[in-house]
């Protein structure tokens, strides 16, 4: 119970012993109080004036509130710190930041300097507007005119398989061949390259493919392989070269290029033993046209050689038939064992079985033409 009535009397104590904040001296009435311990009244007047007198002025409070404002110091800012005259206000560099922004993005979308291998093709809102020439161009600043910077003048090659391995295709005559091959294009009309096609590099490989396809389709394993490589990169040029026309994709076909075509891996031995079989048969075939064409010129040499003879026979059979004679025995008796026995009253048998027979030399120049037998000669 005693403990409740000290509770009790306990705010009666606290607000008995509370003290005026503006000072003891202070009143209900707010007066000055400037003889009490407290602090001063900031609604007060400041002190001062002549001999003692109190001159009305504004107070602390009003002070603090005109400076946070700013519009008291002379050298503020409005965040209390002094300010450099000849300065602009926090305005006045916005505005400036925000022109120095627009300045930047005109200068940086609207001027454009288009190399001479460049053309430029221009947007308004998506749509073609036109396409600029090398040199420094203006355009509307974006999003109004986007433009697309394209090089004309460089060439690209693209090669197939792009990352290597196997690319087999089926030639006319039922063989499989892998073929590695390049395509060398460039872009002949922006605006088509740019708005006709959504991913060119993939249109022509995809032409490529289907071109060189068609062409070896028509075509045989030795024509892949051989002298026939010529004549399928022209057919595969021109083959492309229609499909993108037709497509106006604004590609060009600078050029085909077949760098190799041999037999899938698995059959490339037997391949190879098949190409040596057919190079050695037509080696043998070159060497059989050879002889008979060298056999064929010795017989029409032979023909023009008669025909001489026979013009001179018909001018004097008689000494032509002698010769013709001379000659022909000269050719049987060129390589045989024979005597010439000339003096007379020589005996007509004469054995020499002590002669050593010689074998006959080929590289002998042929006999002159004798002379006729005179007497008895065997």
């Amino acid at each position: 119970m005693t403990i409740l009535t000290g509770w009790f009397q306990r705010p009666t104590s606290l607000h008995a012993e509370e003290k005026n904040p503006w000072g003891s001296g202070s009143g209900s009435g707010g007066g000055s109080g400037s003889g009490g311990d407290g602090p001063r009244n900031p609604w007060a007047p400041q002190p001062g004036g002549n001999g003692g007198r109190r001159i009305p002025g504004p107070s602390a409070l009003d002070e603090f509130i005109k400076r946070a404002r700013g519009g008291g110091g002379g050298g503020s800012d409005g965040s209390g710190r002094p300010r450099i005259p000849g300065t602009p206000n926090a305005g006045t560099l916005w505005l400036i930041g925000v022109a120095i922004i627009v300045v930047m993005w005109i200068a940086f979308t609207s001027i454009h300097a288009i190399g001479p291998q460049q053309r430029a093709v221009v947007t308004f809102f998506g749509r073609y507007a036109g396409t600029l020439e090398p040199g420094i161009r203006l355009t509307l600043p974006a999003p109004f005119n986007s433009v697309m910077k394209v090089d004309v003048r460089e060439i690209k090659t693209d090669t197939f398989p792009e990352n290597g391995g196997e690319n087999l295709m089926l030639t006319g005559d039922q063989n499989v061949v892998d073929v590695n091959y390049s395509v060398r294009w460039d872009i002949s009309n922006p605006q088509d390259y740019v708005f006709q096609i959504a991913d060119p590099k993939s249109t022509l490989r995809a032409t490529a493919e289907s071109a060189m396809r068609a062409v070896l389709a028509t075509s045989t394993l030795d024509d892949a392989i051989g002298s026939g490589r010529g004549a399928m990169e022209v057919k595969v040029q021109q083959n492309m070269q229609s499909i993108l026309d037709s497509y106006n994709a604004g590609i060009h076909i600078q050029g085909v290029a077949i760098k190799g075509a041999q037999p899938p891996e698995q059959v490339s031995d037997a391949f190879k033993k098949v190409s040596a079989a057919q190079q050695e048969a037509q080696g043998n075939i070159n060497k059989a046209r050879g002889y008979a064409q060298q056999i064929l010129a010795r017989a029409q040499g032979e023909a023009a050689s008669f025909d001489v003879i026979y013009a001179q026979y018909k001018l004097a059979p008689e000494v032509t038939r002698k010769r013709m004679y001379y000659e022909t025995m000269e050719q049987v008796m060129a390589h045989s064992d024979k005597t010439i026995v000339e003096a007379p009253g020589v005996v007509p048998y004469l054995p020499l079985p002590g002669a050593v027979r010689r074998a006959p030399d080929a590289q002998t120049q042929p006999a002159q033409t004798p002379a006729p037998v005179q007497g008895d000669a065997q």
